[in-house]
């Protein structure tokens, strides 16, 4: 018999994925219900500020929502939570970050006695940080973008979104090239 809380792989992988492939919250994610799966994308209800937002999905993250279904589909369930335990329970934050923890020990990334490390909320970061560099050099499709990524990310304030950035290789780049562009008295 399974111990109560315990996240089957299926469920850790595609939880996971889905905060890495949507830029979710962890409470966004937990808090879903099978019903906000849509037609038109993923309903995010009343999140951080009490607001709501749609999002659009990526047909492979679809497909992967709609793998996991079928496989819950098959399993004795006491709620309507898209994400469940073994015991058919909605998920809890805790058992997520302590399976998450025994993962990156698993695979040799943070050691389960390390304070610092990779969290889940990184997952949000990355997902911003990579949007923003499919612009490439292009400084007003980056601004539009900014913009779009606030909306999508549930901010009140674009100034939010800028707090997720991050010094990658690719945006330093973009970054260096526009001072030496400005130095040779270019534009920028």
């Amino acid at each position: 018999m399974p111990r109560e809380g315990i996240i089957a792989p299926l469920t850790l992988a595609t939880l996971l994925g889905l905060l890495a492939s949507a830029g979710l919250r962890i409470s966004e994610a937990l808090a879903l219900q099978c019903s906000d799966l849509t037609d038109d994308g993923l309903l995010i209800r009343k999140s951080k500020n009490n607001r709501s937002r749609l999002i659009p999905l990526h047909e492979t993250t679809r497909a992967a929502l709609e793998k996991y279904l079928g496989e819950r589909a098959r399993q004795a369930v006491s709620t309507e939570a898209l994400f469940v335990s073994r015991k058919g329970q909605r998920l809890q934050h805790a058992v997520v970050w302590c399976a998450f923890l025994r993962l990156l020990a698993r695979t040799g990334i943070r050691p389960l006695s390390s304070s610092t490390g990779p969290r889940l909320h990184d997952l949000r970061h990355t997902f911003a940080v990579r949007s923003l560099e499919q612009c490439q050099n292009d400084r007003r499709a980056v601004t539009q973008h900014m913009i779009a990524l606030s909306t999508y990310l549930g901010h009140t304030n674009i100034a939010d979104t800028y707090w997720y950035l991050q010094a990658t290789a690719p945006l330093l780049r973009s970054i260096a090239e526009a001072g030496e562009a400005m130095h040779r008295g270019g534009t920028v």
